[in-house]
């Protein structure tokens, strides 16, 4: 039985939670219906129209982006425009679009850990870790009911610890309780103080769950009124976070790093941009995927030798680097976020097999950076910045 577009985002929304966007952020099903079959799907780092045009002659039922088609909204989608263009090309063409973004950046397994990966850095943590909130739910259920009690919680979110679901602890006890007039209890007898063999049961759960546990607990708990507590943890630092710092296995020099960011990413008209001594020695490095200039304050604390980025502008960078290291190492948006998509693709064949289901999957090599050539400048025939000024 062929996978719906709800089966994929749901396989995309596990590894990649919205919850953990950015609030400006527009992440989500773009464009489809949910119920709609899906065996192909193409995955990009742009919604372009050369994107959905690839995408359609492939044969695609859902196009996967990085970047939103909408990120600030929109009041219409009329083909007038290029992105009222896509949305009609996708409709027509019955191909979904879906957009995971800076969901995907924080990932555990996201954008910068890729492109860490790709780097062959150990090691590494978030540069801008995201705090796990937590809450601890402390429940009293008869015995015979504990079991049932704790798979509803689960389901409906608690008792997830990294890669274990279900966590849990209990411990038997004795409860006790009277009954008061209009009370319907389902132990013991309005008046009578009854003693009933009970666990405590607790379990751990993301505080954006909370509403949606307790819920679950009232529906699954046989008592009228389940008594229950919920406390707050302090926030602990995640493995999702924004950006990637680590080590390289062996030090070398700024400008054989360089070198290395040149093979291992996918070609671009723009290169690869450098900053700092070339012939200093660096080890730890910073990345983060797209435009990453607002965690220059950051990695400098986090002593980084390098960071490697991209979108860098003038100011930020030179005043940057006028105050050492880390040096800067800057590549195109695109090249810097594509190494994600093989990453997200093996996560969709992975889920497909799993299921038995047919999935065809072709991750888009072409570049929806802006620039189309760069074209070296040399001295020869070009003036000087100082030619004709007066001496």
């Amino acid at each position: 039985m062929p996978l719906t577009v709800a089966d994929v985002v749901a396989v995309l929304e596990e590894h990649y939670p919205p919850r953990t966007a950015q609030d400006w952020d527009a992440v989500g099903l773009v464009a489809g219906d949910p119920a709609a079959a899906v065996t192909s799907v193409v995955l990009a780092v742009d919604p372009t129209e050369e994107v959905v045009a690839e995408a359609l002659d492939h044969g695609a039922d859902l196009l996967v982006t990085h970047h939103p088609l909408y990120l600030r909204g929109t009041s219409s989608v009329a083909a007038s425009d290029p992105k009222g263009r896509v949305v009609h090309r996708l409709v027509t063409g019955g191909c979904a679009l879906y957009a995971a973004h800076t969901n995907a950046d924080a990932a555990a397994d996201g954008v910068s850990q890729a492109l860490a990966d790709l780097l062959g850095l150990t090691g590494t943590a978030p540069v801008e870790p995201l705090d796990a909130e937590l809450d601890t739910l402390t429940t009293f259920v008869p015995r015979d009911h504990t079991a049932a009690v704790l798979d509803a919680l689960a389901a409906a979110g608690a008792g997830r610890l990294g890669d274990y679901e279900r966590a849990a602890f209990h411990s038997p006890g004795t409860g006790t309780f009277r009954p008061l007039p209009g009370a319907h209890p389902a132990v013991g007898q309005v008046g009578a103080v009854a003693e009933v063999a009970e666990d405590r049961l607790e379990m751990v759960l993301p505080r954006e769950r909370r509403a949606a546990v307790l819920t679950a607990l009232r529906q699954a708990h046989p008592y009228e009124e389940p008594a229950h507590s919920l406390v707050a943890q302090a926030p602990v630092p995640a493995a999702t976070g924004t950006g990637r710092i680590g080590r390289l296995p062996e030090a070398m020099t700024l400008r054989a790093f360089a070198e290395l960011v040149a093979r291992v990413l996918p070609a671009t008209a723009q290169g690869i941009r450098v900053g700092g001594d070339l012939d200093a020695e660096v080890r730890t490095v910073a990345v983060c995927g797209g435009s990453g200039d607002s965690l220059l304050g950051r990695v400098r604390s986090l002593g980084a030798d390098v960071y490697l980025t991209a979108d860098l502008r003038h100011h930020p960078a030179s005043e940057h680097l006028a105050g050492g290291r880390p040096f800067l190492v800057d590549a195109t948006h695109w090249a810097s976020e594509w190494p994600w998509l093989p990453r997200a693709a093996e996560v969709l064949r992975a889920a497909a097999l799993a299921r038995g289901a047919r999935l065809d999957l072709h991750v888009s090599t072409l570049v929806t950076d802006p620039w189309a050539v760069h074209l070296p400048q040399t001295p020869s025939g070009a003036a000087s910045p100082h030619e004709g000024a007066s001496s």
